[in-house]
């Protein structure tokens, strides 16, 4: 064997051994936080064995800050945030980042926190111990998100007020239709979520005149003319007619 072909073994075996476990749903265990009368913070001690993982479930609303800390004596015990309605997709990956998270919230819905053991200390079924600490604080935005007129009708069986296709691009790929269903407040302000070819989810808060996305992740809009034009991490690139956000 080469010595190429021997250093590539070796990363292949390296990404296999302490790569991140496959999530199955019959080993995911769902538990709700719940916070105290008057309490804007909560303490939750747990144990994983193996492959247990275990999704803590935290209702919060658009614009709210949310602080998530793990504690643990065992090395390769993280957890994951992911956003409403998202089942696989991690909008924070403590295992790349570190076991703290702080950041505003662009979408209302249920949060999940996924704890779990990295796959190389899950195969040994090793056993992990932990504290995690949640925390939502600031007013929640929905009286600044406002409510949609009663006249502005929701498509029949969905939460939104419209759904259909709009322009979008991932990268340098040619330009396609991506699914989009929105969510209307007061006037200007609306939550545009997307759905690109290929599994992705994208959420989009427009209030105040500004756009948001998921925490950490970047996002350029410009409006030009009758239309939004939307970035989010120089890779993602969404055409949002003002119609959409307004009901035209």
């Amino acid at each position: 064997m080469s010595a190429k072909s021997f250093l590539a073994a070796v990363t292949l075996l390296s990404i296999f051994v302490v790569g991140p476990p496959v999530f199955a749903k019959d080993e995911i265990r769902k538990e709700r936080v719940q916070f105290k009368k008057g309490a804007t913070t909560a303490t939750i001690k747990g144990n994983i064995k193996g492959y247990e993982t275990v999704d803590y479930l935290l209702g919060a609303k658009a614009g709210q800050h949310m602080n998530v800390s793990l504690a643990t004596k065992h090395g390769a015990t993280y957890f994951n945030i992911l956003a409403p309605g998202e089942n696989e997709v991690a909008m924070f990956n403590a295992s790349v980042s570190q076991n703290q998270f702080e950041g505003a919230l662009s979408a209302s819905g249920d949060y999940k926190i996924r704890v779990y053991m990295m796959r190389s200390a899950a195969r040994r079924n090793e056993a992990a111990s932990y504290t995690l600490t949640v925390g939502i604080t600031g007013s929640p935005k929905a009286s600044d998100f406002g409510k949609a007129p009663a006249s502005d009708a929701k498509v029949k069986g969905t939460p939104y007020h419209a759904t259909g296709p709009l322009p979008c691009s991932l990268g340098k790929d040619k330009p396609m239709q991506c699914e989009f269903g929105v969510i209307r407040g007061k006037p200007g302000n609306a939550e545009v979520h997307i759905t690109p070819p290929g599994g992705l989810k994208r959420v989009l808060t427009f209030m105040g005149g500004k756009v948001t996305t998921n925490p950490g992740e970047k996002v350029k809009a410009v409006k030009q003319g009758d239309d939004w034009s939307v970035e989010v991490n120089d890779y993602e690139h969404y055409t949002i007619p003002e119609a959409v956000i307004s009901g035209g």
